[in-house]
């Protein structure tokens, strides 16, 4: 597993929402998010996320021409950051990020490796708060999900 996990704000967004923020913490431990991101949360983040400054903010935003702040946020602090995952759900961030060789996983992913790593017993009931909510999950995110969680 690499040694920092960032997150975008979608993820800390809805697992706030659902109750479920402190799952990050369950599967990673310490993790690292951008001021940006701190800031597009808006809330107060937990002692165990922390936030750091982008060093290059030159980069930051050149890619902020091509997706929003908090995204470009953390793929800029990603690639200062040596052996990391950066947990993204925006498709255009998560191609960007491909494209420059990150790895990085979304807030279904956490799921997934959260009932893997045997921190939850079924990422069911978790799908189904997430779909009460206006994150976009597609039935075959989900199917995978379920399949990759190995609960199909």
């Amino acid at each position: 597993m690499p040694r920092t996990i960032i997150c975008d704000t979608s993820c800390l967004i809805i697992l706030s929402n659902i109750g479920e923020l402190d799952l990050l913490y369950k599967v990673y431990g310490q993790i690292v998010t951008s001021v940006d991101i701190a800031i597009e949360f808006g809330d107060i983040l937990p002692d165990w996320i922390e936030i750091v400054e982008v060093k290059d903010k030159f980069r930051q935003q050149i890619l902020e021409m091509l997706i929003d702040k908090g995204e470009s946020s953390a793929i800029a602090l990603a690639l200062e950051t040596p052996d990391c995952r950066i947990i993204l759900d925006d498709f255009k961030a998560r191609k960007i990020a491909f494209q420059l060789g990150l790895t990085f996983t979304g807030t279904i992913g956490v799921l997934v490796r959260a009932k893997l790593k045997g921190t939850i017993s079924s990422i069911r009931p978790i799908l189904g708060k997430i779909k009460q909510t206006d994150f976009r999950l597609s039935g075959e995110v989900e199917l995978l999900a379920l399949k990759e969680a190995g609960e199909l």
